[in-house]
């Protein structure tokens, strides 16, 4: 037989309606004596039993943060800042990862949409607006990014094409004028961000070479390190580089270092998700920072917001940046 809710009760030490108070977050209980129940239930590997909880009280305590990948320092952080959030919320963060690939994004929804789920954060990066629009499920869910936020959801992000803009404004007013960009996509987060580099560069009044866009990577260190070394072996100048992630960033870091060049003499470096990793390279990036512990609670309040109450209205929340200006371009 498993462990039962007396057996917890017995070893800490109180009564049995003590420990389904702290096990449903109760607020009249002592944080001593909460802690006692804990320590119980960890060293008897108590698990309650969600199904009748969720009978009982109508929701599960559980929330489900669908991600594209957990290896990227940014996603890492935000996974953390949620589950700190929620915590606070009383409600245990569940993480799926999806890769960033369609069908995996559609499984998670599929397996997420449940009545042991009270809430999703959701960032697609394949599916699209239509996708998302045609998976409307019956659990609350908000949206992160720029990809699959139709209408009818609670959607979250950043301005990129403003960020970009700003990032590119920046390395214009060094004096810099064959400025390359790294990371360009079609559409999503790639395409919004080399939008904000082009028109900044327009309204500097210089040439957009697209002979200085390299499209299509995967934002990693070494896609990063790759179109830095492309760049320099084609003979084009650069004098200053904005990588669409700080990951590409630090390859590209790498890159010039390897070359004798010198960060920001020779090439003025920025990036884009003020990753901790950054904070440390030598030279110190450049970057774009966006307000990540905003984010996490615009997003645990909405769904603690629908939970309440399902009808709302959907609200659309940009999330505030700040551009961190380092050693990479202003030496």
């Amino acid at each position: 037989m498993g462990t039962r809710l007396k057996d917890v009760a017995d070893l800490a030490g109180v009564s049995f309606k003590t420990v389904s108070n702290v096990i449903n977050n109760h607020p009249n209980v002592t944080e001593k004596t909460r802690q006692k129940v804990l320590d119980a239930i960890a060293e008897l590997r108590y698990r309650p039993n969600v199904s009748a909880r969720s009978l009982r009280h109508g929701r599960s305590g559980f929330l489900a943060i669908a991600l594209p990948e957990l290896t990227s320092p940014y996603f890492a952080a935000l996974a953390s800042e949620l589950g700190a959030v929620a915590k606070r919320q009383s409600l245990t963060v569940l993480i799926e990862e999806t890769f960033g690939e369609a069908e995996r994004e559609r499984i998670a929804l599929d397996s997420l949409d449940t009545q042991l789920i009270d809430g999703v954060v959701f960032s697609p990066m394949a599916m699209t607006s239509s996708d998302v629009a045609a998976h409307p499920g019956s659990t609350p869910m908000v949206l992160l990014g720029e990809r699959g936020h139709p209408a009818g959801f609670d959607h979250i992000a950043i301005d990129n094409v403003r960020a970009a803009h700003e990032v590119t404004q920046h390395l214009v007013g060094l004096g810099r004028r064959h400025i390359a960009a790294v990371g360009a996509q079609r559409a999503g987060t790639g395409g919004l961000r080399a939008r904000g580099y082009r028109a900044a560069l327009r309204d500097a009044g210089l040439p957009v070479d697209p002979r200085l866009v390299v499209s299509d990577l995967d934002f990693s260190r070494a896609s990063g390190a790759r179109a830095m070394a492309d760049l320099l072996d084609s003979g084009r100048p650069v004098d200053a580089v904005f990588c669409f992630n700080d990951l590409m960033a630090l390859g590209a870091l790498r890159v010039l270092h390897e070359r004798g060049l010198r960060v920001p003499d020779d090439v003025a470096v920025a990036g884009f998700d003020d990753v901790e990793d950054g904070r440390y390279s030598t030279p110190s990036l450049t970057t774009v920072s966006p307000d990540v512990p905003f984010l996490a609670a615009e997003a645990i309040r909405l769904i603690v917001r629908r939970l309440a109450d399902p009808e709302a209205k959907a609200e659309r929340i940009d999330v505030p940046f700040a551009l961190e200006i380092r050693e990479s371009t202003a030496g």
